[in-house]
């Protein structure tokens, strides 16, 4: 991938790590205007690369009653204002082969969620939109094996391509990230870190994906120091509140001094 490619994004020659970060789901449009405008004035004090993620729809949940989105149309329009207002880049998950082209209507990078990374015709969907594809490495993959999902794009024709590893499935409800795996993915494409899901403890007997958001900080550091070439973090300015995965996203008010250290890890690593 290359990110210059990517329309609106900025700070490419900074030689800083780019980042995807918003809240888990689009729950109106105050709250994503909201944060967008945080992020950015943070990322453009830091130079570094920024894309707005925000849901449009939450398709897998492990309860019939929790948050899934406001509306798809609805959702992705509020995605397009937040691009035409602050001049940045969006990327938001699909689920389903005919949300790649809707999708792609309103939004710059198309992700495949992590449990449906093998779903050829998915993958395919995106990328003949000739958008950008993040590729989220399955809970239950190899390293190894995201060449294939990967190979799955660049057979379309397409060499946008990015992989993000969101850890590891340990037991039944525990994450955990190797990051052995982030030297062997980037022989096939980019590879972005994503903090937050990594800190997920899914399958609680509640019904409610768990988390350990005080280990974000840990985990990025540790993701920027073994090369990670992007950061992923879902981040919101009332975690407890939030309609999805708040327990694991970091606090909004958290993320400039996050971001400053990031950036100093990555100085430091350029150097070596």
């Amino acid at each position: 991938m290359q990110l210059n490619l990517i329309p609106k994004i900025k700070h490419t020659d900074s030689n800083n790590f780019f980042l995807l970060a918003g809240p888990c789901a689009i729950e109106s449009e105050e709250m994503a205007m909201q944060i967008a405008e945080k992020i950015l004035k943070i990322t453009d004090k830091l130079e570094i690369p920024f894309i707005f993620k925000g849901s449009f729809k939450k398709a897998n949940r492990s309860r019939i009653d929790s948050f899934t989105g406001i509306g798809d149309e609805k959702a992705l329009k509020i995605l397009r204002k937040v691009s035409e207002t602050f001049d940045v880049p969006t990327v938001t998950d699909i689920h389903e082969v005919s949300d790649a082209a809707m999708a792609a209507e309103y939004v710059d990078v198309l992700q495949i969620p992590a449990f449906l990374v093998r779903q050829t015709d998915l993958v395919v969907a995106a990328a003949n939109t000739g958008k950008v594809v993040n590729l989220k490495k399955g809970q239950f993959m190899s390293p190894e094996s995201m060449k294939h999902a990967v190979t799955k794009v660049t057979d379309c024709n397409n060499q946008q391509v990015v992989i993000t590893d969101r850890g590891t499935m340990f037991g039944y409800q525990d994450m955990i990230v190797d990051f052995r795996g982030i030297p062997t993915m980037k022989q096939y494409a980019p590879v972005v870190l994503d903090v937050t899901h990594s800190l997920q403890q899914p399958n609680q007997s509640a019904g409610v994906t768990g988390g350990r958001p005080e280990m974000i900080s840990t985990i990025a550091r540790a993701g920027i120091a073994t090369g990670a070439d992007g950061i992923f973090i879902e981040t919101h300015f009332d975690p407890a509140n939030a309609k999805s995965d708040g327990a694991n996203m970091l606090n909004l008010n958290l993320l400039e001094k996050l971001l400053t250290d990031l950036v100093a890890i990555r100085k430091t690593i350029n150097h070596l």
